[in-house]
């Protein structure tokens, strides 16, 4: 290797090191791109071109090219005679003196390490040699870890590319805010209570709320005195709201026209719109599958996205509306050994009685809220229901959560923000 040429590998696994680093291209991004953006940016640094001796294990091809600090990239001519960087996969197929092929560009094919470009003789003036791009892409930051640190300790001068982690929590995000066409349900319901069903409604939904270019709508059809919008906004706030409920829409729905006058009837946790369920015991079992569809029907008009807390069971009357509107089902379930027979038994029931897709495409999720003993076997439960379901979710234990107030994303603890952005990729995967 060239004295103090930096060493770059790329591995038949697609792996790739720089300086003896690894190295984790962006998304969409070849390991040669890869390589060329981390040199670019040493190059900055130094504020003079960096060379780098390449090999490619794929093909045993190796070459030498520089990099300068605007990005700019060339392959490095030795003084010595020896193979040059040839075209197309960085082999060394040129002797000394003479110019390397154009570079060239199969479908399908990833960038290669940079080579003198030839235009073909008999290519009329200012035909394009091959495909070109003439803005480079802006590598995404490093949001975490060793690759954060250097980041901001460089004040962003050495990017050296999202970690893998970062790069799975990126494309959670991506599957989260995929633009949608129409309007979509998901139902959240378990045969339980107390077992997580209205906080993971309200994190999800504040999580699509997060990362979504439309407002989320979340309805509270518990027929016992939900607490959604209380979860959401925390008692105090709640208490002060305009006390609007599911119970004002259905009086009024026949005047209410537009998103303006429907929003008048709900409550805003950030960019969560709600509409909280009946306190009154004595009106809040009264509505109806029908009143419901009226509601999911007036809704579906302004949102795309709509979380229903469904309360607990399956057989009470607005039930009949929910099931038949949903897109997908939530499945609320713990580690209590109870808690996750009951969602099995949710979940046979809905294949038994007519909902057997819905229930086949479920997402059923385990939050830990109560924190069992070591006696019950978490992976079991686990594996169990899985075999009913599409995915199967966990929720780690999080005092921001189990204390039954204000649900903050802010709060809640990194594992358990994961957990639903997770659910909530899953949910809009559903929708597709």
């Amino acid at each position: 290797m060239e004295l103090g040429a930096t060493r770059v590998e790329v591995f038949a696994d697609g792996r790739l090191t720089v300086g003896g680093e690894a190295i984790s291209p962006p998304p969409g991004v070849d390991p040669y791109s890869a390589a060329i953006a981390v040199l670019a940016d040493f190059a900055q640094t130094s504020g003079a071109p960096v060379v780098a001796e390449a090999t490619d294990h794929s093909n045993g091809s190796r070459g030498r090219f520089q990099v300068h600090p605007d990005g700019r990239a060339e392959p490095v001519s030795p003084e010595e005679p020896s193979p040059a960087v040839a075209s197309g996969s960085g082999l060394p197929a040129k002797a000394a003196g003479q110019k390397a092929s154009a570079i060239t560009r199969e479908p399908g094919a990833r960038d290669s390490f940079p080579t003198a470009i030839d235009r073909p003789a008999d290519a009329p003036y200012g035909a394009p040699i091959n495909e070109t791009q003439f803005v480079r892409p802006d590598r995404p930051r490093p949001a975490s870890g060793f690759r954060g640190a250097v980041y901001s300790a460089t004040g962003g001068l050495v990017n050296l590319g999202p970690s893998a982690k970062d790069q799975e929590e990126a494309e959670l995000e991506r599957r989260i805010a995929r633009p949608l066409s129409g309007s979509f349900n998901t139902a959240i319901l378990s045969l339980k209570g107390g077992i997580g069903k209205t906080s993971t409604t309200v994190g999800v939904g504040m999580i699509l709320a997060e990362y979504r270019g439309d407002h989320p709508c979340a309805i509270d059809a518990n027929p016992d005195s939900g607490d959604l919008a209380e979860r959401a906004l925390g008692e105090m706030l709640y208490q002060k709201a305009k006390p609007r409920t599911v119970t004002d829409i259905v009086r009024d729905i026949g005047q209410i026209n537009s998103l303006t006058q429907l929003t008048d009837y709900m409550h805003h946790a950030n960019r969560l719109h709600l509409i909280a369920g009946e306190q009154d015991p004595a009106l809040s079992d009264a509505l109806t599958a029908e009143e419901y569809l009226q509601i999911k029907q007036l809704v579906s008009q302004y949102y795309s996205v709509t979380l229903t807390d469904c309360g607990t069971g399956v057989s009470h009357p607005a039930m009949a509306g929910v099931l038949p509107q949903a897109t997908n089902l939530v499945i609320a379930s713990g580690y209590a050994v109870s808690g996750a027979k009951r969602a099995r038994n949710t979940l046979q029931w809905l294949a038994a009685h007519g909902y057997e897709s819905l229930a086949r495409n479920a997402i059923v999720v385990v939050t830990d809220k109560d924190q069992v003993s070591s006696r019950v076997n978490k992976r079991a439960i686990e594996e169990h229901l899985a075999g009913y379901c599409r995915q199967l979710i966990t929720v780690p234990h999080d005092r921001g959560v189990a204390d039954g107030d204000r649900i903050s994303l802010e709060k809640i603890s990194a594992a358990t923000r994961r957990a639903y952005k997770e659910i909530a990729a899953a949910i809009v995967d559903g929708y597709l």
